[in-house]
């Protein structure tokens, strides 16, 4: 992919990330109304997901941070996709969704994990593992 197509997903993924983590901030309650009942401290939960959401997003903006940030987005994913479930298998309080736009919802979890990784760890100036690919030819 071009570096500027890669730059242009990577502002529009901090820029995602960021804005939903100050909303967990600013309007904490959809958020609490997704929490399986089963996990404790919901407002807590919430808050650790919001920060998550601001340091991973301003992370994938800072070149040293890149990686970890990516990883620790990709982590943030993959934890919160319980309450999504929760969601789609119980409805979402106080949202008149439909049933399929809330099953809907599930696969955009591995949409949201593609776009970090393309963003983010896939860089056409990085080798397999994530170091930076020198081009002796270019001088």
């Amino acid at each position: 992919m071009a570096l500027p197509v890669v730059r242009i997903l990577r502002v529009l993924l901090a820029a995602f990330f960021i804005a939903g983590g100050i909303y967990h901030f600013w309007n904490p309650q959809p958020y609490l109304s997704m929490m399986p009942p089963w996990l404790p401290w919901p407002t807590t939960m919430n808050l650790i997901a919001g920060a998550a959401e601001i340091a991973g997003g301003a992370g994938v903006l800072i070149p040293a941070l890149r990686r970890a940030a990516a990883w620790g987005l990709i982590a943030l994913l993959v934890a919160v996709f319980p309450a999504n479930l929760q969601v789609a298998l119980h409805g979402w309080p106080g949202m008149h969704l439909a049933t399929w736009v809330l099953w809907a919802r599930l696969p955009f979890q591995i949409v949201f994990i593609a776009w970090v990784w393309i963003a983010c760890l896939k860089s056409p100036h990085r080798d397999g593992i994530g170091n930076v690919a020198h081009d002796s030819s270019r001088r």
